[in-house]
């Protein structure tokens, strides 16, 4: 990028004072390998104190951090500015979230559906030793490609399910189900299954892969939603146990 500031248009709305949402414009000076988050914080910074945003770790792990940069969900403090190929940025907060202030949203709905498919592992209270899946199996291997969700709720963000039907597990529930249904050592697996496949479930989705273009861990979680209405079938059927 050859200016030396990018032009930085910021969504601002405090539902509990403003009518309606406005963009602020702010010029920042460009910084060498400077990030989105770095552009935000230095307009809290240096600019305008009051602008809310939400971030922690910095480094891709916590998933705290994730905006509607340009017209896509992605993680503030993974997104080089150098990256967007513009020398104006538009930043605004995840879609299909309420609003707390500015760029901050309430994640309350997103885990609302991540508790309803009980994201925790149940084991067997009478099994004597530990159960064991072989780090070289299949049954492993399928597991461990969708284990590395950071929950930011990009692909909620992105997921135009959800945006029509606000009681849609969404694809990070639904891949974090399958995770645990993939699971034989499981024993509420059945059960789980059940949740899944109701109809805010595994049939609201439409294979759109909105959601793995936009993982920030390359997951796909319509993978995992194909391999639960599978699994959903062969419960039908009486062959998923």
């Amino acid at each position: 990028m050859s200016s030396q500031e990018i032009t930085a248009k910021i969504f601002r709305y405090d539902p509990e004072v403003d009518a309606e949402p406005r963009f602020d414009t702010f010029k920042v000076p460009v910084i060498k390998n400077m990030a989105v988050l770095d552009v935000v914080m230095h307009v809290q910074n240096y600019i305008d104190k009051t602008l809310a945003f939400r971030c922690s770790c910095r480094i891709g792990m916590c998933g705290s951090c994730a905006m509607y940069i340009n017209g896509r969900p992605r993680l503030a403090c993974r997104t080089q500015v150098s990256s967007l190929g513009s020398s104006e940025i538009t930043i605004m907060p995840l879609p299909n979230l309420p609003i707390i202030r500015d760029l901050a949203t309430n994640m309350e709905p997103f885990f609302e559906k991540w508790k309803q498919i009980k994201p925790y592992f149940v084991n067997n209270p009478d099994a004597k030793e530990p159960a064991v899946i072989r780090p070289d199996s299949d049954e492993r291997e399928n597991i461990d490609a969708m284990l590395d969700c950071i929950t930011c709720g990009c692909c909620y963000g992105a997921c135009s399910m959800v945006a029509t039907n606000e009681e849609y597990l969404g694809p990070a529930a639904l891949n974090r189900a399958y995770t645990l249904i993939a699971d034989k050592r499981d024993i509420i697996r059945v059960e789980r299954l059940k949740v899944v496949g109701h109809s805010y479930g595994v049939w609201r989705c439409h294979d759109q892969f909105n959601c793995a273009e936009v993982c920030p861990k390359g997951l796909i979680p319509t993978q995992s939603i194909q391999q639960l209405k599978k699994r959903c079938v062969m419960k039908k059927f009486g062959i998923f146990k």
